[in-house]
């Protein structure tokens, strides 16, 4: 997690969860038979559109793909063709249990959501946002920290267990931190207070344990502080490099917060498989983000984003001026473009987790309007956000993609996205793994 513009698990708990959720909130997994007309249909690995393809879904997964498929008998049949369709969309940078309050600060909310509201409060709260992922189109999520201690593991189990919708969550647990966590100002005796929200590492050899105990604990992904911005301190190359490797010992990928050069260069180097932000970086580091690999996640925000948070921070908070606008979306753009020519893979990831009097999938969604406004094509971008994201998770072939053997994640908007970009806000239709979520027939 970062500043915006900086401008920017345990069973009582579940049975907590899981106990508050009014009857009737969760929808009735199908796992029948389900066959789907597309319209224009979206071929993210080949980076294309295609006219007139059937799907057939059976057992939560997609069976078959091609022209004038046959229902089987007894299958529900849904008529999308004059929409046009796409995988389910990901955000691969999330922070579901934490929702903070524009006018706020970083550390009063950040303490204020561990000492005042606590996991339980906050995994409920969660819960509740969950939802209007799906409602956004977003049905995969890569949850990245700060929910508190593994609120985050019991969030998606009560997912994956139907007590609770919400998009197929992979979560990292506490992330790896140096002292302090991200919260300047913090007072050194009451440090114990960051420790509740991140692990906070002192050493190769505890940073190696760090890992074993998220995974132990139900991590699948390894969040790391590569830098603690907007605190001062790093986390050194050695650290980062024992944390890789215990993540590949684990089988677990590494995701790195670094918001400038220095960061992003050494977390490179170390090992780690995306970066995230990456706000300010050179060329000769994205050439090495390149040959090593690792993609990277562009936090980026649009203009309407900048508009409402700035309506949003307060009488005292945030209110640029028109060319201050323009000059911090222009270093994002740049920043992105530059990395395009590199040649450096762009995976799509918000970290829309300001209260910005929205639901949090919609403002999450506005991401994708940032990288359409730094000149990236409508493919490009839904490419970023389906076969890039589901790569970057270890889950290429299972989603992101309308093929066989795939999850049934499959979303339609009404209008064409490469003509209209304003198409990705109108979702008529969701279904997660064959389950109907939006647009019921």
């Amino acid at each position: 997690m970062t500043g915006l513009l900086k401008l920017r698990a345990t069973g009582w708990f579940l049975a907590l969860v899981v106990g508050a959720m009014p009857l009737g909130a969760q929808t009735r997994p199908d796992t029948g038979a389900t066959l789907i007309h597309a319209g224009r249909f979206f071929d993210s690995e080949a980076g294309v559109f295609r006219a007139n393809q059937d799907i057939l879904i059976r057992d939560q997964k997609i069976e078959r793909v091609g022209p004038n498929l046959e229902a089987p008998k007894g299958a529900r049949v849904i008529d999308l063709r004059k929409y046009t369709v796409l995988p389910g969309l990901i955000d691969a940078h999330m922070h579901l249990l934490y929702l903070e309050d524009p006018a706020g600060g970083i550390s009063m909310e950040g303490a204020k959501s561990i000492i005042i509201e606590g996991t339980p409060l906050r995994a409920l709260h969660a819960a509740a946002r969950a939802r209007t992922f799906l409602e956004a189109g977003i049905t995969t999520v890569r949850d990245l920290g700060n929910s508190g201690r593994f609120g985050d593991v019991a969030l998606r189990d009560a997912i994956n267990d139907g007590s609770v919708d919400g998009p197929r969550l992979l979560v990292s647990g506490p992330g790896l931190s140096a002292v302090g966590g991200q919260w300047p100002g913090l007072q050194a005796n009451h440090a114990d207070i960051a420790a509740e929200e991140y692990r906070i590492v002192h050493g190769p050899a505890d940073a190696a344990d760090a890992v074993r105990e998220n995974v132990t604990f139900g991590a699948q992904v390894i969040k790391i502080y590569s830098n603690n911005t907007p605190n001062p301190a790093y986390l050194s190359v050695d650290e980062m490099k024992a944390i890789v490797e215990a993540a590949k010992r684990h089988g677990v990928r590494v995701a790195a917060h670094a918001t400038d050069d220095a960061a992003v260069w050494r977390a490179a180097f170390a090992g780690v498989n995306s970066i995230e932000h990456a706000y300010r970086v050179e060329d000769s580091t994205l050439a090495l983000m390149a040959k090593n690999g690792v993609t990277l996640t562009p936090t980026d925000i649009d203009s309407l984003t900048v508009i409402r948070y700035s309506e949003k921070s307060g009488p005292n908070g945030f209110k640029p001026r028109p060319e201050q606008i323009s000059e911090i979306l222009a270093g994002q753009r740049d920043r992105l473009r530059r990395a395009v020519k590199a040649g450096v893979t762009i995976t799509a990831g918000s970290d829309n987790y300001l209260n910005l009097g929205w639901p949090q999938g919609r403002a999450a969604k506005r991401n994708l309007f940032a990288y359409l406004a730094s000149g990236l094509t409508a493919i490009q971008v839904l490419q970023a956000a389906t076969i890039n994201d589901a790569r970057l998770l270890g889950l290429e072939g299972k989603v992101g993609v309308l093929k066989a053997g795939a999850f049934a994640d499959i979303i339609a908007i009404e209008g064409d996205v490469e003509k209209d970009s304003d198409a990705l806000e109108r979702v008529r239709f969701v279904m997660k793994s064959g389950t109907v979520y939006l647009g019921k027939p």
